[in-house]
């Protein structure tokens, strides 16, 4: 709301400046209100264009949010809606172009319909009654905005959500039209159609120039009639306004010479080329960080078509809770994906892993690729012992909501199906220990619709509560496993899985209670909320994190979501 209010604020300002601005008198009177409709939203377009791509600077996110560049959480958890703030740009960019194209085609139609000899520099059309298409598409500024304008119809339609589930490559491929979107706004406002007088001290709007020699088409005002009675040939028309800063006391001013009209200088590449630049440089760092190839030590088959891959790669550093992008030439030469990390590197192991839900193409054949390589042994082998796996790339890692989860003394954790992969690298740092953390309570929530899926996890679960046991810390994690459909079978499989097995409940969690128990348990405290699931839970949690209750205690919603 607070941005669609500052582009409304934009528009307007800039409305008003072309509508009154004295040096703009002579092309509004030629173009009337299009003028003023098409650089108000043009300069909407530029502070959108501009910021659009800021979201997207992975890189930058991650530099941002360390804990030591932004000492703030409240200040790190606004990097959290970079996502949302990227779509709004976007959604903001095509109304206003829209607005944009629907002006210029209105002065489009008055450059052929008004056009004017006395002011040849300032006519867009060649002759008066020109075919107002030639300007759309014989012209730089026209022909570049129609192709503009079907890119941006495309990376449109194809960012909705539908498009998006059914087929992700679509989305992919025509998002990365952007640049080319870039490079075509570039020439567009190169053309120098819309110009401004620069001589408004020498010739104010509206002057009289008793100089001129050609007076067949000019008419004097009253005024002058007793000062230049030989100029007077009709009167001065009623519905040709003179600005009143120049007329004081029924005395207009005299201009010496004729109006000069100059294009103005490309503000646009004023706006955009800091933030493209930026981008250009960090997809070139990305490149160049992630050219080499990792190591797969392992490849694991789990319930529930759910595929884990282990890695090592020199230099290779990650926190608890961040994601990676994974690169195989040999599923697809562009196409590449964001995977949460489930383990990350410490001082005593290299290894890093994902957990990855083959649902689509690209992880159907990564799998068969990866599987054609292994026989699904769990065993982690010498280097120089590798199966030939294919070659994959590894971009990363990249800044989630999900670090913040150990900067709270109490958190929530909350997941749904294979959204439990950023709390498995948390949970496998606690692991390794917990004390340097600020985190001393953790409720885990986990909602599976078969009870195959809690086998992912289910070994760390337990070795985790075994360890707290014995630490004397039980209370250090509440685990909560909720089964949303069941078949009669209500047990995990395994004696090595009893500790989870007492902790298994049948339907969903009873979401109002459970907050309101854990407001009571933790009185007058911070509890970070941290869910990764559907969007149907995601809102439950987020409007009972909003709520207030009697205990004083106050909950932080956050959500996982990849820029």
């Amino acid at each position: 709301l607070f941005w669609l209010s500052l582009n409304v604020w934009l528009f307007c300002r800039t409305f008003l400046l072309y509508y009154q601005g004295l040096q703009y008198y002579y092309l509004h009177q030629m173009l009337g209100l299009g003028l003023c409709v098409s650089r108000a939203s043009a300069s909407v377009l530029n502070l959108n264009c501009c910021l659009v791509l800021l979201p997207v600077c992975r890189v930058l996110l991650a530099f941002l949010r360390g804990s030591q560049k932004v000492a703030s959480r409240k200040t790190r958890r606004l990097l959290d809606k970079s996502k949302t703030f990227h779509v709004t740009c976007g959604v903001t960019i095509c109304i206003f172009s829209v607005l944009h194209v629907a002006a210029h085609l209105v002065n489009a139609l008055n450059f052929s319909e008004n056009y004017n000899e006395d002011f040849l520099s300032l006519n867009a059309a060649n002759y008066r009654g020109e075919d107002p298409r030639k300007l759309l598409f014989a012209t730089v500024p026209g022909l570049t905005g129609v192709i503009m304008v079907l890119v941006l119809f495309l990376m449109c339609t194809a960012s909705t959500y539908a498009i998006r589930v059914s087929n992700y490559d679509i989305f992919w491929y025509t998002h990365n039209l952007f640049f080319v979107f870039y490079m075509l706004l570039m020439l567009h406002v190169s053309g120098g159609v819309l110009k401004y007088q620069t001589n408004l001290e020498e010739h104010p709007p509206g002057c009289f120039n008793p100089n001129k020699t050609l007076r067949e088409n000019v008419t004097v005002p009253k005024a002058f009639e007793e000062l230049f009675p030989d100029y007077t040939t009709e009167p001065f028309p009623e519905d040709l306004s003179v600005p009143e800063p120049f007329v004081q006391n029924n005395f207009m001013r005299i201009c010496s010479e004729e109006p000069k009209f100059q294009s103005h200088f490309p503000e646009t590449w004023f706006w955009i080329s800091g933030p493209l630049c930026l981008y250009c440089v960090e997809r070139l760092y990305r490149y160049i960080r992630s050219n080499k190839p990792v190591t797969i030590t392992s490849v694991v088959s789990h319930p529930s078509n759910v595929l884990e891959v282990r890695m090592i790669k020199d230099d290779f550093k990650a926190r608890p809770g961040q994601y990676v992008i994974l690169h195989c030439p040999r599923v697809s030469a562009l196409e590449s994906h964001p995977f949460t990390l489930t383990m990350c590197p410490t001082d005593t192991k290299a290894t890093f892993g994902v957990h990855l839900k083959v649902v689509g193409d690209w992880t159907e054949r990564f799998r068969d690729l990866l599987l054609l390589h292994s026989n699904q042994d769990t065993e982690v082998l010498p280097i120089f012992q590798q199966r030939r796996y294919p070659k994959l790339y590894v971009d990363g890692p990249f800044g989630s909501p999900f670090e913040e989860s150990l900067n709270y003394e109490v958190s929530l954790c909350v997941a749904g199906g294979i959204g439990v992969t950023p709390f498995a690298s948390v949970l496998n740092t606690l692991l390794d220990g917990w004390k340097c953390y600020k985190l001393r309570r953790l409720y885990f929530i986990w909602v599976c619709r078969d009870i195959e899926s809690f086998r992912w996890f289910a070994d760390l679960l337990c070795t985790l509560h075994s360890k707290l046991w014995q630490e004397n810390r039980p209370d250090y994690i509440n685990i909560q496993l909720y089964l949303s459909q069941t078949d009669g079978i209500q047990k995990i499989i395994g004696e090595k899985y009893q500790a989870l097995n007492s902790r298994l409940l049948i339907g969903r969690p009873r979401w109002k209670l459970l907050f309101d128990e854990i407001a009571k348990c933790n009185r007058r405290k911070t509890i970070g909320v941290f869910c990764c699931g559907p969007n149907k839970i995601s809102k439950i949690l987020h409007k009972l994190s909003n709520s207030s209750n009697s205990y004083g205690t106050r909950f932080e919603y956050n959500k996982e979501s990849f820029s």
